[in-house]
């Protein structure tokens, strides 16, 4: 394969990647027009339109989507090629993209960043922090931090911390003026805060479990939220009764501004899940990424600074 053949492809994937002409141009130190020059001339040679452009949505064709599927893990091959390489360095270095649902970000993720910067300074992270499920490798990510129930069959999987639990909470002011529920189905007659999943928009229905007995609960409420920090904002403030993890509020609890109600139906459940492709080369960044993980939890512990 000729270099700029090379080149040729890894813009086009890019575009796809970024769905803009002008955010590609800059990951790649482009010009606009230049790029656009290059994708012309890739269409030109194989003869084939790969991409549609406005006024309709930037998108690959029929065409343009079988290139990619083909493509992605060829790039991915390349660039693990060449990290592989680089590791021949004293120590790792290079670009480590991990997504992670919010929650993950901030209670697993943060507390990592400064250790592991020390250890590997020449490593560069790039955390996006978001809700919605994505496909890692067609987004280019070399990992992925879920709840272990949301991660695909086929990616590896390392566990990143310990348990969690979701708990019921209220504030004073709220039990004072309409009391507490007894068992989860007396969550029907109060005032809940419903969460709604950013993925599909369906409302979130609590998950109760008391020895063999598992149940759902279909809330109701003046408040539906897809922002955590606005629910617990909510709860404080009397507004009505949360279901929240517990590594976010559990200095409310202690503090006595928020009520745990429900304790005996919240049991632990497994937390977050580091994942990642199956990859004949692993690149350096993420495998220093997960040797770090490991002496961390291996230390009495768990080497967790929260939750």
């Amino acid at each position: 394969m000729r270099g700029s053949d090379y080149a040729e492809l890894r813009a086009f994937a890019a575009i796809v990647e970024h769905g803009s002409f002008a955010r590609a141009a800059a990951q790649l130190g482009l010009s606009r027009s230049a790029l656009s020059q290059t994708i012309r001339g890739l269409e030109e040679r194989l003869g084939l339109r790969l991409l549609n452009r406005p006024p309709r949505s930037l998108a690959p064709t029929e065409a343009g989507a079988r290139l990619l599927t083909g493509l992605l893990p060829a790039l991915a091959d390349l660039d693990a090629a060449v990290a592989n390489v680089r590791a021949l360095r004293d120590t790792p270095a290079g670009l480590l993209r991990i997504n992670a649902s919010r929650i993950a970000a901030i209670h697993r993720l943060a507390p990592l960043i400064g250790p592991f910067q020390a250890a590997y300074p020449d490593i560069a992270l790039d955390i996006v922090a978001e809700d919605r499920l994505v496909d890692i490798v067609a987004e280019r990510f070399d990992a992925g931090l879920r709840l272990g129930e949301m991660v695909e069959r086929d990616m590896v999987a390392v566990k990143l911390g310990g348990e969690l639990e979701l708990i019921v909470v209220a504030a004073p002011a709220y039990l004072e003026r309409f009391g507490a529920p007894e068992t989860p189905r007396d969550l029907r007659h109060h005032r809940c805060i419903n969460f709604r999943w950013p993925t599909d928009g369906s409302l979130y229905r609590w998950e109760f479990e008391r020895g063999t007995e598992k149940l759902e609960v279909a809330v109701e409420g003046p408040l539906t939220v897809t922002e955590p920090e606005v629910a617990i904002r909510a709860v404080l403030d009397g507004v009505g009764i949360g279901y929240l993890f517990d590594l976010q509020i559990r200095p409310l609890v202690e503090s006595g501004r928020m009520v745990r109600l429900l304790a005996d139906w919240t049991p632990p459940f497994p937390g977050f899940t580091l994942f990642y492709p199956s990859r004949r080369q692993m690149p350096p960044p993420l495998r220093a990424f997960l040797d770090f993980v490991q002496r961390r939890q291996a230390m009495p512990s768990g080497g967790r600074t929260t939750g």
